[in-house]
């Protein structure tokens, strides 16, 4: 969208605004994207550029098509929520496994984990929007994550809480299975 550019070139820029810890991939399979993008006709060769000593570079722009798509799929994305897998729900699902108080310690190593996380963020996003190169809607998703871990670590504390709390309504089953089996 910003300009024509060759893969190495995009590369290093998704990694420049830290987009690797929003969209997984590896370098290597960006060049597979990008000439699958090509097939497509989602983008097209502009030029083939040599500098010394170097090989050819293609630099490739967004076509038409291209375009129309990108937007159709953002609209998409942005729009309509799905259903995601996180293994931390899924190891709610299954919390069962675990007795207890194991769980109320893990929990409290996540939260730690995850406050260590949420500091790690400010401090990126304090600093990239010190610097006047950045515009800070190459962060939002940073906010988002910030927002998520807040959320997560809410939920840790009244999660643990209610493990520590000994709530006869809540966990019955749980905690009568583990004395069960620690009684055998």
């Amino acid at each position: 969208m910003e300009r024509p550019m060759h893969p190495y070139e995009l590369g290093k820029l998704l990694k420049q605004r830290d987009k690797n810890n929003s969209i997984r991939y590896r370098h290597a399979s960006l060049y597979m994207v990008v000439e699958q993008l090509h097939r497509d006709g989602s983008i097209e060769a502009q030029e083939t550029v040599r500098d010394g000593q170097r090989p050819e570079r293609t630099v490739y722009r967004l076509t038409d098509a291209g375009r129309a798509e990108l937007r159709e799929r953002m609209r998409e994305l942005v729009s309509v929520p799905v259903k995601e897998y996180p293994q931390f729900e899924a190891a709610l699902a299954l919390i069962i496994v675990l007795p207890p108080d194991e769980v109320a310690e893990l929990l409290r190593q996540r939260h730690d984990a995850l406050t260590e996380r949420a500091e790690q963020l400010r401090t990126f996003v304090r600093e990239a929007t010190d610097s006047a190169d950045v515009d800070g809607l190459f962060l939002i998703e940073h906010d988002y994550r910030l927002e998520l871990i807040d959320a997560e670590r809410r939920f840790l504390d009244r999660f643990r809480e209610r493990i520590l709390a000994g709530d006869p309504d809540f966990g019955r089953f749980w905690r009568q299975l583990h004395q069960d089996r620690q009684a055998r």
